[in-house]
């Protein structure tokens, strides 16, 4: 097997797509493959953290990750993940609706993804001190406690105000399409 320097030098050296382009590049620059092959690496990183890949880079993090991880969760037969990955994705929540307003001004800020990468990673970390678990405890929860008497009196109106709205409609409706059905057989 060897260590991580050998395989990493063993996959640099062997056939294929990789090796062939790095053999190739050595050969023009006279750079050694392990060089190239770290440079680039170097750059795409860089790339991804600072350039326009940084925020796919973070919504892969962010999102793909977790998604993957809960739909293994929902399969399994613990509660223990359910419950650790329902709250990833309410602070994720929380965080995507404060950062839509936010955004438009912290994304000029240099570091700006990295630290939102530095903050899902923190969020969904398998450590006693995971951010989500934080933030859910100290902030999200004691703020829902406090207030989602009103939000569910709010949602009920609502409801009760869209389904009023829909009835009216359906039982108006035939009579203005015959109205207009009327209207329009004058004009011709």
């Amino acid at each position: 097997m060897g260590t991580v320097p050998q395989r990493l030098q063993r996959l640099l050296d062997g056939p294929g797509p990789l090796g062939d382009l790095l053999g190739r590049l050595e050969t023009r620059t006279g750079v050694q493959r392990l060089y190239l092959a770290t440079g680039s690496v170097a750059l795409l990183g860089l790339y991804f953290m600072f350039g326009y890949g940084a925020s796919l880079l973070c919504n892969l993090i962010g999102f793909a990750y977790p998604a993957y991880v809960s739909i293994k969760a929902i399969e399994s037969s613990s509660k223990e993940d359910d419950t650790m990955w329902l709250t990833y994705w309410v602070v994720y929540g929380v965080f995507g609706i404060a950062e839509s307003f936010s955004d438009t001004f912290l994304y000029w800020f240099p570091f700006y993804y990295a630290g939102k990468c530095l903050f899902l990673v923190w969020c969904m970390a398998p450590v006693s001190w995971n951010g989500s678990q934080l933030l859910y405890k100290n902030l999200i929860r004691p703020c829902f406690l406090r207030h989602h008497h009103t939000v569910d009196n709010m949602l009920g109106n609502l409801s009760t105000k869209a389904l009023d709205a829909a009835s009216n409609i359906m039982r108006e409706a035939p009579g203005a399409a015959l109205n207009l059905a009327e209207e329009l057989e004058k004009r011709n």
